[in-house]
């Protein structure tokens, strides 16, 4: 995937246009045929696919359960339109697990306990917990998450309201009862219910209506008669008999006309089913804002108001009584906490006086002076006083019994913890405060003491609460809200990626996002390593740690090299023939190692000088096994070795026994001609009899396999996975009692979409998974890959044949075709991240990727790294997790980066950046940012260098001056950055839409003496790999440039690169201005016009200026032109003008050079708040607005005696729930992976769109044909209904991706939704395409080799 920013990428049409519009002397007219219809560029695509490409990482809710399993305890991130399932490991490093669209908007996250409830009902659910969400469409939505498919799926939608996005309609808030019986559930304003949620079909209460879906029975009881908007509410434990009252919930209400909240209490009455009002309690003072019931201490509840909480006694639900007031008000550092006695209502002695005033210990004592993340600047005023809000909290799991504990935070940064210990005195309130970080929503309190904190515009923290204080562990990425990028190539790996102005003030950064799973560049060779056949890493026993010899081989040579500090040659202490190409090598048992050649096979034991535990020998020990014919292939396993010989067609069986002390045979125990020449083997790296049932199925639910016999001494037969010329995949024993036998068979057979057979399907790699069940992948020379299973009984994990006491024939154990994908047109490698039938696999074929072993089907991510053709793991003491790549002739060590969920790298800046350019000449980018708390200035523009962060140059707008707008535009021979601004922070425009009366200005800067990044920080030496003394000499080997850590951002972490700090004195130069004009309005918009013109928007004018005599100094306003209200965003296409305004949407506008005159000669026909714009030709434009869709709109043939208004047409439209601030036009190059079909660069591929949001996802637009749209357009209907697919919160998907779009406008294709079809096997694929959507007419017949081959391409290109 290449971006038409580098500098061979750009199309034809681009190219064309920009030689045009560089050629002509005068600008065209409205009515000159070269842009009338099709004009420049030709004509636009009119369907198009969008697919997110990165997920949102704002979170907005978060949940705490046992989701895959009763051991395991894992977290939900709900972030507004997608799910994150993570685990927090020991480190405090939060990993994903899996990530999935909803296609819907999330509004509340619940959690049903029902691990032992329900047994023998619902298998698939017992020992988790259930996930319950709110959203938009309407439905309280039950999910679990499914081990097979990887992912939640709906187990139930209970249906509340329709459509469900209304404010008197039930769907905004939630709160779950301790039995994990009723949920509790407000609307905006006006409504409330109980549901009761559970299995049994009993009326609970008379008259309900009782409704079954999903095996889920649930009673809804409605009340229309809260009058009021619910703030927060929950469950209460009271006094009440539940003959009486039950449930009982408390809740706060806004009661229409009122200015304070009240805390009212709601209960379902058992004699009639109805919801009564019980009570209410209001106290004077601040408004109410949050509740939540006390655990252990039933019948009591904290009220979260602004400035303190009160504790609130609520076991007799129809007399609530405040007995505790907590006070959070005071100065931010040596404030106070101060707990009150409100009134008597405890059943207490008089001596709870005593604990009246609890005073908060010295933040001196409890906050690590050293704790640089933290960013404390100085003292505040103590004499200060404000009123300070909690904006989240969370109660710790698992407290000690009669001792709750709670943290909040507060919304200017501080933590506190507030101890609750009842005894026989009552209750005692113990505060502290442990941290002051960033104000952090939402909070959640885990295991080990461990705490989650995200936060809204920034980076996350994983915090541990240790001595009274809490520890940064780690930093939790948040790219959202991405304000602006910028595309741009990796210099050197012809990959793609985007710089991006991400979060706020104070956590405003730049970062570098890159495709696929990010990997951490250590060391790199010279490029001397031509002709590499294979590369391998050794163990000397299997029960080291760390890797002890690395072999490469080449076409007529092997080398072997010591891993550790550094690679010598030892090739002679090993004993591996050097001469030879190497086919394969491996541990045989503990000390010997097996090389394996054309020529035969060779057994090592190396000396002591190659490894301190080998022999003390002066020579390495060697034996040799020579056959008659050339081997062709072979493999190597514990105390077993196999090789295949192509003419004759033999497969050989070697085994290895000791003679004496330091001497070894190496013999023959099977030899067997086969009819098909053999091309390639594989023996599992672990004895399958020695497997337990949780390595076998990697960590699933144990407990639905208790009839499994897998037990630690299970007899199964040792056994070889081989792929065959015939083609096929087959399954051998390897027993050494027992005769050659063949357990399982699989034949490959792919056919086209003509159903002629696809050539070139010889395995080229095949291996063996132990997952949730036992595959087979085969990797193909045409770059294809392939999923086998076999079914097997319900209490055994392999088929019959595979155990010694099986009476299963020898053969006909079939394995079955369970998923075809493309991943490339070359050969396809497989190699495992460790030595385990369960660990993840690396596949190499045009490009890499990493396939996840525990998924469903096949499933796999890109590896942000070069195309290779080798690879291995490596590890080593300073390197434990390295793999190594043989790519452009180099070797590359790196080191995946697990930890990270985000493939971006942070520059923190400071400030808010809102726009970034990349200014191709100097490499470097320059960046816009306001917000900056400096006293010169609060808005600059400065020049970085993305390769560390270093701030080259700077320009400073003038005090109480703001930056709005910037961009590149070349004035004859020179490149000058224009830049807009206005002379206020205040909003630059009314409620309305109409201007604010706020000057500005245009302001051009010289870019001439810009910096350039220095040649050195692309790499620098690191180490030398020695040689020994006998053997020449290792390349150096050289590394990339390390990141230095700043101490001065609030959430430092290993992946933060600050320069916020930067002294001026250390910078190149400043940014030169050459002139400026002042405005009457705010200049919101700039663009470059033609190469010549600079255009300009500030307020509802737009203006079009040029340079006389192309003089930069000498800027003169040529053409002056008003809409109706204020413009927000400007670009243009050759002669076209694309004006976004912020009531009435898209214009285009022509300039008439000779007239020197604006047209207006096309409009929006409709009106919209745009968020940006971009161009795609002269007649097509794609256009977001502030209400989170996307459409694309264009222009028909114009004639003079037409009118203007409204005269654009809307050709597709979608929803994306996210609101767009970016949008850039970019091209995708990529070719389709399939054998014998040479299909050409598709030149709409250039029309391509790419979109960033406020919740930090992009969105990229892919064009399709008309034949292609109407293939994926079945295809996404009936996903859309299937149950693996359908969406997940019960939304109707067309009516989701079509809100707010006017009827009879095509929808752009869901990607996310289409993409689910590679999820799924060859069998589910099919169903789903069988599978009849509703009201639709007879099926018509679609192939899953041209969905497949459709979905591939889209997914090749976009990874």
């Amino acid at each position: 995937m290449e971006s038409s920013a580098s500098g061979d990428g750009s199309s034809a049409a681009d190219a064309a246009t920009a030689a045009a519009a560089a050629s002509s002397s005068s600008g065209p007219s409205t009515s000159d045929p070269a842009f009338s219809a099709g004009g420049v560029g030709g004509p636009s695509a009119t369907h198009y696919l969008a697919k997110r490409v990165l997920h949102g990482s704002i979170v907005q809710h978060v949940a705490r359960g046992r989701f895959r399993s009763e051991h395991l305890w894992e977290i939900v991130l709900c972030k507004e339109t997608s799910l994150e399932l993570v685990v927090v490991g020991e480190d405090g490093v939060l990993q994903s697990i899996c990530e999935q669209s909803t296609f819907g908007i999330i509004k509340d996250v619940g959690i049903l306990d029902w691990r032992f409830k329900h047994f023998g009902i619902w298998p698939e659910i017992e020992g988790k917990e259930i996930l319950v969400l709110l959203s938009d469409s309407g439905k309280l939505s039950l999910l679990y998450f499914c081990c097979q498919m990887h992912r939640f799926i709906a187990i139930g939608n209970i249906e509340l309201s329709k459509p469900g996005n209304m404010r008197d309609q039930l769907g905004r808030i939630l709160a779950i009862d301790h039995d994990s019986a009723w949920v509790a559930i407000g609307a905006y304003e006006d409504a409330f219910a109980f549901v009761h949620v559970g299995k049994s079909p009993h009326k609970y209460f008379y008259p309900p209506e009782i409704v079954e879906r999903a095996k889920i029975m649930h009673v809804v009881y409605k009340s229309s008669d809260i009058r009021g908007t619910v703030w927060s509410m929950c469950f209460m434990r009271t006094r009440c008999s539940m003959d009486e009252y039950y449930p009982v919930v408390a809740m706060i209400i806004n009661r229409k006309g009122s200015d304070v909240n009240e805390l009212s209490v709601y209960a379902l009455a058992a004699n009639d089913g109805g919801i009564q009002y019980l009570s209410s309690f209001s106290e004077p003072g601040p408004l109410a804002l949050d509740i939540s019931e006390i655990p252990q201490l039933d019948g009591f509840a904290l009220l979260f108001r602004a400035g303190d909480i009160l504790f609130v006694d609520l076991r007799d639900p129809k007399e609530a009584c405040c007995t505790i007031r907590i006070s959070i008000t005071g100065s931010l550092i040596g404030g106070q906490i101060s707990v009150e006695d409100s009134c008597r209502g405890l059943d207490v002695d008089d001596d709870v006086a005593a604990c009246a005033l609890l005073e908060l210990r010295d933040s001196g004592n409890n906050i690590m002076m050293d704790d640089n993340y933290m960013a404390i600047d100085g003292l505040d005023n103590a004499g200060s006083m404000k009123s300070r809000i909690i904006c989240s909290w969370s109660w710790e799991p698992d407290a000690v019994r009669g001792r709750p504990r709670l943290i909040f935070c507060l919304d200017d940064g501080e933590f506190h913890t507030l101890e609750f210990n009842w005894d026989i005195e009552g209750v005692k309130v113990l505060p502290e405060r442990v941290h002051r970080g960033l104000p952090c929503r939402p909070l959640l309190w885990m295991n080990r003491g461990m705490i989650a904190a995200f936060v809204e515009m920034g980076d996350g923290m994983i915090l541990q609460l240790e001595h009274g204080r809490l520890v940064h562990k780690s930093a939790v990425q948040n790219v959202g809200p991405i304000l602006d990028l910028a595309i741009a190539d990796y210099h050197g790996e012809k990959q793609d990626q985007m710089f991006s102005c991400c979060g706020m003030c104070p956590e405003g950064s730049l970062r570098v996002i890159r495709n696929g799973i990010n990997v951490e560049k250590l060391l790199r060779t010279e490029p001397i390593y031509q002709g590499v056949t294979g590369l391998w890493t050794l163990r000397m026993k299997r029960t080291d740690t760390y890797h002890s010899f690395l072999i490469l081989a080449f076409v007529e040579e092997t080398r072997v090299l010591s891993v550790g500090l550094s690679f010598n040659d030892v090739s002679d202490a090993v004993g591996f023939q050097p001469d030879v190409c190497t086919l394969a090598c491996g541990l045989i048992t503990d000390g010997l190692l097996v090389q394996i050649h054309s020529k035969g096979v060779k057994l090592c034991l190396p000396t002591t000088y190659a490894h301190p535990e080998g022999a003390p020998l002066t020579s390495p020990v060697s034996v040799v096994w020579y056959p008659d014919v050339t081997i062709s292939v072979g493999a190597v396993g514990q105390n077993i070795v196999a090789v295949a010989t192509s003419n004759p067609c033999c497969l050989y069986i070697l085994r290895v026994r000791s003679l004496s002390s330091f001497q070894y045979e190496l013999y023959e125990t099977q030899h067997v001609q086969l009819q098909y020449e053999v091309s390639c083997i594989s023996i599992p790296e672990e004895d399958p009899r020695l497997r337990t049932v949780s390595s076998a199925v990697g960590g699933g639910d144990v407990r639905k396999r208790k009839g499994n016999n897998l037990a630690a001494k299970v007899d199964v037969r040792m056994f070889a996975v081989i792929g065959t010329h015939k083609p096929s995949v087959e399954v051998v024993s390897l027993e050494p009692e027992e005769a050659f036998r063949l357990l399982s068979t699989g034949s490959i057979s792919v056919n086209n979409a003509f159903g002629a057979p696809v050539s070139g399907g010889i395995p080229e790699n095949v291996r063996f998974v132990a997952s949730e069940r036992f595959y087979i992948l085969a990797g193909l020379r045409n770059g294809m890959l392939l999923r086998f299973e076999s079914d097997t009984s319900k209490d055994h994990y392999f088929p019959g044949s595979f155990y010694k006491d099986s009476f299963t024939p020898c053969v006909n154990t079939p394995l079955q075709l369970i998923a075809i994908r493309h991943i490339g047109i070359t050969p396809v490698g497989l190699v495992a991240l460790r030595d385990s039938a369960n660990a993840d696999i690396i596949v190499l074929s045009d490009r890499s990727w990493l396939l996840h072993a525990s998924r469903h089907s096949l499933a796999y991510s890109s590896i942000s790294f070069l195309p290779a053709s080798h690879v291995t793991p490596v590890s080593s003491v300073d390197c434990p997790s390295g793999l190594l790549f043989v790519a452009e002739n180099c070797l590359h060590l790196v080191e995946m980066v697990h930890g990270k969920r985000l493939n971006a790298q942070k520059f923190s800046i400071g400030g808010t950046p809102r726009k970034v350019l990349y200014h191709s000449d100097s490499r470097t980018l320059l960046v816009m940012r306001t917000g900056l708390t400096g006293a010169s200035c609060s808005s600059d523009i400065v020049q970085i260098d993305p390769n560390n962060g270093i701030l080259l140059s700077r320009f400073k707008c003038e005090p109480g001056e703001t930056a709005r707008c910037i961009h590149i535009a070349k004035i004859g021979s020179e490149q000058v950055l224009i830049v807009g601004t206005s002379k206020s922070i205040d909003r630059p425009m009314m409620p309305n839409g109409e201007a604010e009366s706020i000057k500005g200005r245009l302001i051009v800067l010289s870019l001439d003496t810009l910096g350039s990044p220095r040649e050195s920080s692309s790499f620098i030496p690191i180490s030398n790999l020695s040689s020994s003394s006998h053997t020449g000499s290792f390349p150096e080997i050289v590394g990339y440039t390390t990141e230095e850590l700043s101490s001065n951002s609030m959430c430092s972490s290993p992946d933060d690169v600050c320069y916020n700090q930067i002294q001026h004195e250390q910078m190149a130069g400043h940014l030169r201005s050459l002139t400026h004009v002042t405005f009457a309005g705010a200049v919101l918009a700039v663009y470059p016009y033609l190469d010549r013109y600079v255009l300009a928007a500030a307020g509802n004018t737009l203006c079009v200026f040029g340079f006389v005599n192309e003089n930069p100094h000498r800027m003169k306003k040529y053409a002056v032109s008003r809409t109706r209200f204020t413009i927000t965003c400007l670009k243009t296409y050759a002669s076209r003008i694309a004006v976004g305004d912020c009531r009435d949407g898209l214009l285009f506008y022509s300039y008439n050079e000779n007239l020197r005159k604006l047209e207006l000669i096309y409009a929006d026909p409709a009106q919209r708040l745009v968020g940006d714009v971009a161009l795609l030709n002269c007649q097509t434009a794609v256009v977001s607005d502030r209400c989170g869709s996307i459409s694309v709109l264009s222009s028909p043939r114009l004639e003079v005696s037409e009118s203007p208004e409204k005269n654009l047409a809307v050709h597709c439209s979608f929803f994306m729930g996210e609101i767009a601030m970016s949008i850039q036009k970019a091209a995708f190059r990529y070719r389709l992976p399939i054998d014998n079909e040479t299909d050409p660069v598709l030149e709409s591929a250039y029309n391509c769109v790419v979109a960033s949001t406020m919740l930090g996802s992009v969105f990229v637009m892919i064009p399709l044909t008309s034949e292609e749209h109407h293939l994926l357009q079945d295809v996404q209907e009936r996903l859309s209904v299937h149950p693996l697919t359908a969406p997940l919160l019960g939304n109707d998907h067309a009516e989701f991706r079509r809100r707010g779009i006017p009827s009879g406008v095509p929808s752009i294709l869901d990607g996310d939704m289409l993409v689910q079809f590679l999820e799924l096997t060859s069998e589910q694929q099919q169903t789903v395409l069988d599978t009849a959507p509703s009201g639709k007419g007879p099926l018509r017949s679609i192939s899953i080799f041209q969905v497949m081959r459709t979905l591939e391409r889209v997914h090749y290109a976009l990874n």
